[in-house]
């Protein structure tokens, strides 16, 4: 069964930096891209290397994940996995605290991985895999 790729491409979250889409849905399921903390309107990191600015850094990628998921019909509700990478591990409560803004339990299954470096100098990027059920 050959179904059709609907590409996602919101104003609201960053523009693609690379030969990739924001996202691709296929059927009910959709695949987020990688989000980094840019601000969608400037292109711009927000944020620092500091607590406070990784804080920033997760409230973006989480804002761009929700922009991007609006976008394709469905909500942060709908995320069903997400895959998080973190060039410091020490800031792993800090992400477990700010997603609980963002998701309700029962919260998405999800993976946290210390990388060495991601684009742009960026402290997190966040990847996801929604669901979506039209009715």
């Amino acid at each position: 069964m050959n179904q059709e790729k609907n590409f996602i491409q919101t104003e609201n979250a960053p523009k693609a930096i690379g030969s990739y889409s924001q996202a691709v849905r296929v059927g009910n399921t959709v695949w987020i891209s990688g989000q980094i903390p840019l601000d969608p309107k400037s292109m711009i990191l927000v944020g620092d290397n500091s607590e406070d600015g990784f804080n920033k850094q997760t409230h973006q990628v989480f804002k761009n994940l929700k922009n991007i998921a609006e976008a394709a019909g469905g909500s942060l509700e709908n995320i069903v996995k997400l895959n998080i990478f973190l060039t410091d591990l020490k800031f792993f409560p800090n992400v477990n605290e700010i997603m609980q803004q963002y998701f309700d339990e029962p919260y998405p299954a999800r993976a946290a991985v210390g990388v060495k470096s991601l684009p742009k100098d960026s402290a997190i990027e966040a990847e996801a895999i929604l669901i979506i059920n039209n009715n």
